[in-house]
């Protein structure tokens, strides 16, 4: 597959399917993940991104990755959504497409104790849930993961090949 910005737009109804088949709503937080790149013409899409997203909150992971991270109230995910496509858009149409590396949405259990991410990754245009056990360290919940993947199979393109279901320890939004 290939990237394309819309399949993003495919995340409330899979939402919808989420909630009914495993219990999991959204928290209302995405980001965005990219390589920063030096110079003026990032700056100028940073600034872009400011202008587009006032409370956009930008930080850097230990890998030093840049995070754009949204919040809206958990209702309200085309909202978030819209907000995750336009920080991408902003970055691809300033040419840095090739620096984005994927976009996540938060969700949790109805008890809020088990959190999940349903990460887009740019550059193969397809999603793949995420669910680090709590409290385990850096340690995964791969039947729930599995279990993820059977249900949005329908609703999102879901990424085939498994090792490229990458772990996001900590990142912004889950």
């Amino acid at each position: 597959m290939r990237p394309d910005l819309d399949r993003l737009f495919a995340l409330p109804s899979a939402a919808i399917t989420l909630q009914a088949g495993a219990g999991f709503r959204p928290t209302g937080t995405g980001s965005v993940c990219f390589a920063a790149a030096e110079g003026g013409a990032f700056d100028r899409i940073e600034a872009d991104v400011r202008g587009i997203l006032p409370s956009a909150e930008f930080s850097e992971d230990g890998y030093g990755y840049t995070w754009v991270r949204s919040r809206h109230r958990p209702e309200e995910l085309p909202g978030l959504v819209g907000d995750l496509h336009a920080v991408n858009s902003a970055l691809e149409g300033g040419g840095f497409g090739p620096q984005l590396l994927c976009s996540l949405v938060g969700f949790r259990d109805a008890d809020g104790d088990r959190p999940l991410a349903l990460v887009y990754l740019y550059k193969r245009g397809t999603f793949y849930p995420f669910a680090p056990l709590p409290g385990a360290g850096e340690r995964r919940d791969n039947p729930l993961e599995l279990q993820v993947r059977g249900l949005l199979e329908g609703d999102l393109p879901v990424e085939p090949d498994l090792s490229r279901w990458f772990p996001v320890w900590g990142a912004p939004g889950l």
